[in-house]
């Protein structure tokens, strides 16, 4: 285990390098490009968030407890402090019905545009098991914009009777590991589905706390029963077909690169940026997410040698 700690300081030293300080109290951004390059950062957030409970999932399956619980954990992190610091950065989160008119266009948008189209081109593609999924998929989100409108119309019209609806409790589903089942534009339009998924589940979960302290009881349900089904079923079925879930060692591995692009790269490109336009809260807050995904590579890092020097490691070659 000395050699691996190592190996680990030499890496975490490599990504640390940049000379990144830490954060102070932070500001609203104005800078056009600081605010691209946050909700950048949220979406990769947001997706590495989904990704690693069902990375958790598996390793949980194999019997790797260690392992389930350090991608759980890592997961956590991500969700609710570094998209939610980011999201307050920019001031993300609006009033309840500006929450909602986001969340209907959003919907609405992937219901009649984006999971039809995805449907079209997957026949296309010959890929039928994506393309009833895309089907499915458009089906519920135009079910989620018909009940956000409503949830709009009923806090906007709060005489009228109507009440705001809280929608339904989804059994996720699990991920079944695996190579992709889709070739092409399908295969590129399922991986976008996992990451617009994530970011949805995340989205909504914010909201859901932004109503839930406003005393908007309902309409946090609401919103948490639609990030709950983003995750737990959209998600999860869109991650089978794009063969998301590997092996204990290759989702590891695919942890640790996504890590040290973003502790070496991405948020030391964010935070210079940042800096240079003298957006100092959003450059301090990078640097400080930069140090925390160095910690995250290198407690990966661990994980797979561990796995490897031990013998524990799957077997199994979807």
């Amino acid at each position: 285990m000395r050699t691996v700690r190592g190996i680990t300081a030499l890496v975490t030293g490599a990504l640390l390098g940049a000379g990144l300080a830490a954060a102070p109290a932070r500001a609203a951004v104005a800078d056009a490009r600081t605010r691209a390059h946050t909700l950048t950062a949220m979406r990769g957030e947001a997706f590495a968030h989904a990704k690693y409970l069902a990375y958790g999932a598996e390793a949980a399956r194999t019997g790797h407890d260690d392992i389930a619980e350090l991608f759980r954990a890592t997961g956590g992190t991500e969700l609710t402090e570094h998209f939610a610091e980011e999201a307050a950065l920019i001031g993300f989160v609006g009033s309840d019905e500006a929450n909602l008119n986001d969340s209907i266009n959003g919907e609405w948008h992937e219901a009649t545009v984006v999971y039809p189209g995805y449907a079209r081109q997957a026949r296309r593609d010959r890929c039928p098991r994506a393309a009833r999924l895309f089907q499915e998929l458009a089906a519920d989100e135009a079910r989620h914009a018909a009940r956000f409108r409503l949830a709009r119309y009923a806090i906007t019209h709060p005489g009228s009777g109507v009440g705001v609806p809280v929608g339904d409790a989804v059994p996720p589903v699990a991920i079944t590991p695996g190579r992709p089942v889709c070739s092409g534009a399908t295969r590129d339009n399922l991986e976008a589905t996992v990451r617009g998924e994530a970011f949805a589940n995340a989205k909504y979960t914010l909201y859901a706390r932004h109503a839930r302290d406003g005393g908007r009881l309902r309409l946090a349900r609401l919103w948490e029963n639609t990030a709950g089904q983003e995750l737990g079923e959209h998600f999860s079925e869109a991650a089978t077909l794009a063969g998301l879930v590997r092996t204990d060692a290759d989702n590891l591995r695919d942890a640790i690169d996504g890590e040290v692009y973003e502790a070496g790269t991405m948020y030391p490109a964010f935070s210079r940026q940042a800096a240079s336009v003298g957006e100092d809260a959003a450059a301090d807050l990078f640097a400080e997410i930069a140090h925390d995904e160095a910690g995250h590579a290198s407690a990966f890092l661990i994980a797979l040698v561990d796995l490897q020097v031990g013998g524990g490691g799957d077997r199994r070659r979807p």
